[in-house]
């Protein structure tokens, strides 16, 4: 993982109120909480076994 080397905006007193990111590692932070929305409308799921996720890959042309 590469460094953190944000920069942050700061008001006339100081406070910070922004971040500069570089465009890399503001996409893998959008990537991650994607991957957290994900897993989160999921959490109620039934786990499906190896098996049925191989049936599941064959029905719809992807195995």
């Amino acid at each position: 993982m590469e460094p953190m080397r944000e920069q942050y905006v700061v008001n006339a007193k100081g406070k910070r109120v922004g971040v500069i990111l570089s465009l890399r590692r503001y996409q893998r932070l959008l990537a991650d909480l994607h991957d957290l929305a994900v897993v989160a409308e999921r959490r109620d799921e039934k786990p499906i076994g190896l098996e049925e996720m191989k049936r599941r890959l064959k029905e719809d042309g992807l195995l």
